[in-house]
C-alpha cells in the first residue's frame, strides 16, 4: 500500500512537473517517488533482477541515465532519455496493458475507434515478454 502511493505520488510530480514546462523539482521529486515506490511494490531484490537482466542493460541505461540527467538539473533531456528506456525496459507489459484497458467500458470504446484502434494494436503487438 506504502509503494503504491509512492509510485502513484511519483507520477503525479513527473506528470505535473511536465505539465510546467519540465520543472527540476518536482520531475526530480517524481522520480525518485517512483523509483522508490517501485521497489516498494516489487521489493528491493526483484526491482534489482528486473532492472539488472542482461537483456534489459540498455533500457535500465537510458532510465536511469535520464534520472540522474534530471537530477543533474537538465530535465528535458533527462525526460526524453527516461521516456525512451521506459519503454524499452516495458515493452513486454504494453500488450497486456492494451488487453486489460479493450475490456473497460469507456476507453475500450476509444480505443476501438478507426484510427486510434491501429495504433493500439501496434502498440499490443509485441511479442517480447518480460
Amino acid at each position: 500500500e506504502i509503494g503504491m502511493g509512492l509510485t502513484g505520488f511519483g507520477v503525479f510530480f513527473l506528470f505535473f512537473g511536465m505539465i510546467l514546462f519540465f520543472d527540476k523539482a518536482l520531475l526530480a521529486i517524481g522520480n525518485v517517488l517512483f523509483v522508490a515506490g517501485l521497489s516498494f511494490v516489487i521489493g528491493l531484490e526483484r526491482t534489482f533482477r528486473f532492472f539488472f537482466q542482461k537483456h534489459k542493460m540498455k533500457a535500465t541505461g537510458f532510465f536511469l541515465g535520464g534520472v540522474l540527467i534530471v537530477l543533474i538539473g537538465w530535465p528535458l533531456i533527462g525526460m526524453i532519455l527516461e521516456i525512451y528506456g521506459f519503454f524499452l525496459l516495458f515493452r513486454g507489459f504494453f500488450p497486456v496493458v492494451v488487453g486489460f484497458i479493450r475490456r473497460v467500458p469507456v476507453l475500450g470504446y476509444i480505443l476501438n475507434l478507426p484510427g486510434i484502434s491501429s495504433l493500439v494494436d501496434k502498440v499490443g503487438e509485441s511479442n517480447n515478454m518480460v
